[in-house]
């Protein structure tokens, strides 16, 4: 029985570097369980850094908490082994 439950932030260690294909697979396979309505939001944390290069002020992305997304969803049984089975 699945009980319908308050969407709360979670914080999901991943491996360093595969944030947005984690991000990617995640809502795919979401999507395709039938589910994304219990997932609403998956986030890399990132930050804008400008830094000064040969002479050049450049503007980049930068992630602040490297192997780890943010997801907002609805606790379930079903929820919970999407993430955790969900590769990367």
């Amino acid at each position: 029985m699945n009980v319908m439950a308050e969407p709360k932030w979670y914080v999901v260690h991943t491996q360093t570097g595969v944030e947005a294909r984690v991000k990617a697979n995640l809502e795919t396979r979401a999507e395709t369980a039938g589910i994304n309505h219990l997932i609403h939001q998956v986030l890399i944390p990132t930050e804008k850094v400008s830094e000064v290069k040969e002479g050049k002020k450049r503007i980049s992305e930068r992630k602040f908490f490297p192997g780890y997304i943010l997801i907002q969803m609805e606790l379930t049984e079903d929820s919970w082994y999407l993430v955790r089975n969900t590769p990367g």
